[in-house]
């Protein structure tokens, strides 16, 4: 006996809805979390403690001294940035440049960004932060009276890493604190790049889970979340056929009894 146009649709229909219903329901509790959380929790803000402010009467040298000092160690051909910071209760200049590597000739192979430190009163360049350093710099920066409780040096990350896209190399410390909070700070920056908590790994499962962006969590072009959108579309469609079809069948039928 062949089957009915009826008998696919409703198979097709019901193996959409199972195969979307996971889906669907994580886009709803994602989308439950989202609304019902505090945005400046999630970030962290309420732990952030601002930079401590630098006296209006330092006496700086120029940031040319500082470029020439750089020159004479690394190539420079472009400056990113130049910025005056506080660093362990002094004033540095964090400089940004990129340099062209070159493949031996003149032919330009590739850029590559260099990070440096100077003391801004002297135009000396200093090393990286030591875990130390670090250590007091994520403290200061952290309201409260932190204890830590490890510290991680960070050289390379991953797409589903927490620090992902930030500066390398940096350390991670984290404190002892119910929210689980790691601060990131970049050892050649000397500043702190990001705070993690409990909740915002919690938003960044379901955000991630919400795009269907497994690598790099914001793609909302991916062609997984295309392809089920489409499967969500033809979903709805195919139950509005089957409650017309289904309809017309039962009016059939009860015409055909009536007779």
């Amino acid at each position: 006996m062949a089957k009915s146009k009826h008998y696919y649709i409703r198979k097709t229909h019901r193996w959409l809805g199972v195969l979307l219903g996971i889906q669907f329901l994580m886009w709803t509790i994602g989308g439950l979390y989202f609304s019902w959380s505090n945005m400046d929790e999630v970030h962290g803000d309420f732990q952030k403690k601002n930079a401590p402010l630098l006296s209006s009467n330092i006496s700086l040298v120029s940031p040319t001294v500082v470029l020439d000092t750089i020159k004479k160690v690394h190539r420079i051909d472009s400056v990113v940035s130049i910025q005056l910071i506080e660093l362990l209760g002094k004033p540095f200049y964090q400089v940004r440049c990129i340099s062209a590597l070159h493949d031996g000739g003149s032919r330009q192979h590739e850029m590559q960004s260099m990070n440096h430190l100077a003391d801004a009163e002297t135009g000396q360049l200093r090393g990286s932060l030591t875990q130390e350093e670090a250590i007091e710099v994520a403290k200061m920066r952290f309201n409260g009276e932190p204890k830590v409780a490890s510290v991680e040096y960070l050289t390379t990350t991953n797409g589903h890493h927490e620090y992902r896209e930030s500066p390398l190399p940096a350390y991670a410390i984290t404190f002892e604190h119910p929210s689980k909070t790691t601060v990131y700070v970049s050892s050649e920056l000397g500043t702190v790049q990001k705070y993690r908590n409990s909740k915002w790994r919690v938003f960044d499962f379901l955000w991630m889970m919400h795009t269907m962006d497994y690598e790099g969590r914001d793609n909302f072009g991916n062609i997984l979340l295309r392809v089920f959108s489409i499967f969500g579309l033809v979903t709805v469609l195919s139950g509005f056929v089957l409650f017309f079809v289904s309809y017309k069948r039962k009016k059939r039928k009860f015409y055909t009894a009536a007779q």
